[in-house]
């Protein structure tokens, strides 16, 4: 391939997909000004489409797009609680990952109907330690506050009488 001065090209590249609606389908192709080959895997029919200008708009839309989702920050996740049980003002540790204060602003006991707002005792990015909040002894799962929305994660706590 023959580029100019300044410009940018690929070389080649291959893609086989597997699952779902193109499971048996592999791609080939290079650079801006050449075409994509669509091959069935299995009968060996072809498409051919030309690099066209429309094509070229419609990635860089996409690339434009999914930029963000691509190089965000990740999702507070919670993995665990230790002790799995406890009483009320007892500290328990909210383990996951990207819990820093930058990413979670509070954590909650929620049942049913509620949600009981816990004292953030100590916080870092992989744990959070926890005063139990006032509450009737019951099940309750762990929530956790990223900006304002409320993530009600899959982690359950018993509150002990």
């Amino acid at each position: 391939m023959v580029l100019r001065k300044g410009w940018v090209g690929v070389v080649g590249f291959n893609l086989r997909m597997r699952g779902g609606l193109m499971a048996n389908v592999s791609a080939r192709g290079c650079g801006p000004s050449s075409s994509l080959s669509l091959t069935d895997a299995r009968g060996g029919k072809q498409l051919q489409r030309g690099g066209s200008a429309r094509t070229r708009l419609v990635f860089l839309a996409a690339v434009v797009l999914f930029a963000p989702l691509i190089f965000a920050q990740s999702t507070p996740q919670v993995t665990g609680v230790e002790p799995q049980s406890g009483k009320v003002n007892d500290s328990v540790t909210v383990s996951g990952q990207n819990l820093g204060k930058d990413a979670v602003s509070a954590v909650y006991l929620s049942d049913d109907k509620n949600d009981y707002r816990a004292t953030v005792v100590q916080q870092t990015a992989e744990k959070i330690v926890m005063k139990i909040p006032q509450v009737k002894p019951a099940n309750y799962n762990v929530s956790i506050q990223v900006g304002d929305k409320l993530f009600i994660k899959p982690v359950r706590f018993k509150v002990e009488e």
